[in-house]
């Protein structure tokens, strides 16, 4: 379903839309709301019509039921007259040193090939050296204005694109994952944005949505790989994706690292003579991890 996210500058009355949205995003009768919750199905018919307002307690044990994002649930909290309880602060703010630290550590544990931070939006935050120097090996990285994102980096034909193997499969794979790992699996506004402006790129395959088909290489594995050709040898790789356990920070729910992996052992045992051929040399140890292009503003 697509739905469409709310201004969190948000007045009071509009906690009943806001409730009922969630739930309807959800697939969730008032029933099954109440019985999972522990809240009358009165209760949540009153908030819902506007007869009443619950108590922060309450508000956030429906938001919790319901799987509501952070960002959306301190919307709720500020729909129904309360502050704010999620800190909205940057990925980069310091009360987030924490995390940062251990996601730099996890990114440099990942030479030598290419792991990535990302937020939301697939814009690259923070890398560990691998992930631009492979990427120098098919293009010239220094040489790009932006976008400073990794789905742009793919589908751009200026970009990694002629060199991606099997082109229309992985874009079809790439746009399911993004309306799919859309945060909260809900399809906002941002998410629609994003999808279109890849869809405006030329050649990307329209039927994405229904196609479920698969190439015979692909069909083999268990993911759908990245094939990347380099001097006629395709070389492939998957993805493992890790997120914060337990987050208590917008930033921290909507980050995400991505490790990519060789999917095969010729594809290991070229990886490295890639780089070695480019001239690529291995990180410093201690180093905190290089950028794939610059982090957005």
């Amino acid at each position: 379903m697509n739905v469409t996210s709310h201004d969190p500058k948000v007045q009071a009355g509009d906690l009943g839309s806001l409730l009922r949205y969630w739930r309807d995003a959800r697939g969730v009768s008032q029933l099954d709301l109440s019985l999972e919750a522990g809240i009358s199905q009165r209760q949540i018919s009153f908030i819902e019509s506007g007869r009443s307002v619950p108590g922060r307690d309450t508000l956030l044990a429906l938001a919790q039921t319901l799987e509501v994002p952070l960002r959306e649930r301190n919307a709720l909290l500020l729909a129904a007259g309360y502050a704010p309880i999620y800190s909205e602060a940057p990925w980069n703010a310091q009360e987030m040193h924490s995390v940062v630290r251990a996601l730099e550590r996890v990114v440099r544990q990942h030479e030598p090939f290419p792991a990535l931070v990302m937020d939301r939006d697939w814009n690259v935050l923070m890398s560990n050296d691998a992930a631009p120097r492979f990427f120098n090996c098919f293009i010239d990285m220094a040489a790009r204005e932006g976008p400073r994102n990794m789905l742009h980096l793919i589908f751009d034909p200026r970009g990694m694109r002629p060199f991606v193997a099997d082109w229309e499969e992985v874009a079809r794979s790439l746009l399911q994952r993004v309306y799919r790992e859309s945060v909260g699996h809900v399809v906002v506004d941002h998410t629609r944005r994003l999808l279109d402006e890849l869809l405006a790129y030329p050649g990307v395959p329209r039927d994405w949505k229904t196609h479920h088909g698969s190439s015979a290489t692909h069909a083999a594995m268990p993911m759908i790989p990245l094939g990347l050709v380099s001097d006629g040898v395709v070389l492939r790789y998957f993805s493992m994706v890790t997120t914060v356990g337990t987050p208590q920070n917008v930033a921290a729910q909507e980050l995400r690292v991505e490790c990519m992996f060789p999917a095969d052992d010729v594809t290991e045992a070229l990886h490295q003579q890639l780089l070695a051929a480019h001239g690529a040399t291995s990180g410093k140890p201690g180093d905190s991890g290089g950028q794939l292009e610059e982090p957005p503003s």
